[in-house]
């Protein structure tokens, strides 16, 4: 039934001439959503209060409630054609007043923490593309069909979600941002271990994968007691995110994870002067993947003591400030951090290797981001003591990477087991360890150099080769396109 629903609506956004992509067709499903979600939350919260014979006040005024201007029903229950807007009509409520009102509430919430600020937020940068009020009318009708209240619709719902946010990515163009394998997340989150209690953290949230995967870790493994609950619910997950579609994307995804308000902050991160980040802004566990090849304008780099264009490079600084001492971090970032020779790779991998103990290096095959053709790595690190020993482990499910053969957890199955050996870990054909101290200091040079494999076998592959190139060009075009901005 929910799968059937959402490609109805799917359907109807591509006979729609204003949503033309596959994040179009994210980003509209999403608004509409939403205001179906925040409907029921409002009727639970209303029932709860007359239960106890208390009143409860409704976020949004009448006219604004789903029940009267999106589905109003007749004494049978069914849509009431008498009243209810369509064609035109619908088209011009939504846009001339429907957006304006909710929009309203950015200004007026309390605190950003609050369900009324993230409604104020969504819709200040979120625009109806929908231009057909008929194909309008429809949607509406399907998302209403949509059980929000029982936790296993849920359950469903936010798997069908991920599963559009994932075929957003595979979509190419820019949906690959979005996305990042589950597989690999929840590897990632086994090492890093998180616990009830601790503070965890994605300053380039996307899609919300990292924090998502995190909350099911937590809640599958804690006590089920209402403090615990309360704390999961409301202070453990934290996020920010630049991009309008993302964060909405993203906020969706979190409410039906189960997570009310969530803790995301609609912002540039790297905005933010890492000079200013105090003790109570810090966390005890980092997890993100940040943007690949992205460039940042001079004011912006400005904000960091390591000066570099290389978003990525920007925001591991940003990380390693953000950590508490004795705080965890996992971290995707291009394999080009580990061996670059300019001043500023070197000189971000010496405060690394110093002021934190970068225990393990995961070297990911090419293919395990679709459409992004870079080679990449997972750094695992401790911030406090200095890295005297790094365990590199290259991963090698023996296929190819692609659309068609993606990551899986079986693949990241022998990674996890051997990343929970206490002290030192066992070298493999697939690991190795090295010593800091072999290190050259004047390049820091970390590279993935596998000892323990012949030769031949280290030898990329023509697919590799290809994608990397498809990567680079892309990458200058974005350098030159960041060079004609600044002109």
């Amino acid at each position: 039934m929910f799968e059937q629903t959402f490609k109805n609506i799917d359907d109807l956004l591509y006979k729609d001439s204003g949503a033309d992509s596959e994040l179009d067709y994210i980003g509209q499903t999403s608004w509409v959503m939403f205001l179906r979600y925040l409907d029921e939350l409002e009727q639970d919260k209303s029932d709860q209060a007359e239960l106890k014979g208390e009143e409860y006040t409704f976020i949004l005024e009448e006219q604004y409630r789903w029940p009267n201007w999106a589905m109003p029903k007749d004494a049978e229950g069914k849509l009431d054609h008498h009243s209810a807007m369509t064609g035109p009509d619908l088209v011009q409520f939504v846009d001339g007043k429907l957006f304006p009102y909710l929009a309203k509430f950015k200004q007026e919430a309390e605190s950003a923490n609050t369900i009324e600020y993230k409604i104020g937020e969504i819709f200040s940068e979120l625009k109806n593309k929908i231009q057909s009020g008929y194909n309008l009318r429809e949607i509406l009708e399907y998302a209403d069909s949509l059980p929000f209240r029982a936790s296993n619709d849920k359950h469903e719902l936010s798997h069908l979600y991920e599963t559009k946010i994932k075929n957003m990515g595979n979509a190419g163009r820019n949906g690959g941002q979005y996305y990042t394998p589950r597989p690999l997340i929840r590897a990632m989150i086994t090492v890093v271990n998180p616990q009830i209690g601790e503070k965890i953290y994605d300053g380039a949230a996307g899609s919300c994968g990292f924090l998502v995967e995190a909350y099911d870790y937590l809640y599958q493994r804690m006590e089920k007691t209402t403090d615990n609950l309360k704390t999961l619910q409301e202070e453990t997950l934290y996020g920010k995110e630049k991009k309008n579609l993302a964060y909405v994307i993203g906020i969706m995804n979190m409410i039906l994870h189960g997570i009310e308000a969530p803790n995301i902050i609609h912002t540039n991160t790297l905005g933010e002067n890492i000079r200013d980040i105090q003790e109570k802004n810090r966390y005890h566990v980092i997890l993100a993947n940040p943007p690949f090849g992205g460039k940042e304008r001079p004011e912006v780099q400005q904000n960091f003591d390591i000066k570099t264009g290389e978003t990525a490079f920007l925001f591991m600084q940003h990380f390693i400030k953000s950590l508490k001492t004795g705080g965890r971090a996992a971290i995707v970032i291009k394999n080009t951090v580990l061996s670059n020779t300019d001043n500023a790779s070197v000189a971000l991998r010496k405060l690394l290797l110093e002021g934190s103990n970068l225990h393990t290096i995961l070297d990911l095959p090419g293919g395990t981001f679709t459409g992004a053709g870079v080679k990449t790595v997972v750094l695992f690190f401790q911030k406090g003591e200095p890295t005297k020993n790094i365990w590199y482990y290259q991963l090698n499910p023996g296929r190819n990477m692609g659309k068609t053969n993606p990551l899986n957890d079986k693949d990241m199955e022998a990674f996890v087991t051997l990343s929970a050996v206490e002290g030192q870990k066992p070298e493999t054909e697939q690991s190795w360890n090295l010593k800091v101290a072999d290190i050259d200091e004047t390049t820091f040079d970390l590279s993935v150099k596998n000892p323990n494999t012949p030769e031949e076998a280290a030898l990329r592959s023509p697919e590799e080769i290809l994608d990397e190139m498809v990567y680079l060009d892309k990458e200058t075009k974005s350098i030159l396109n960041a060079i004609k901005e600044l002109i």
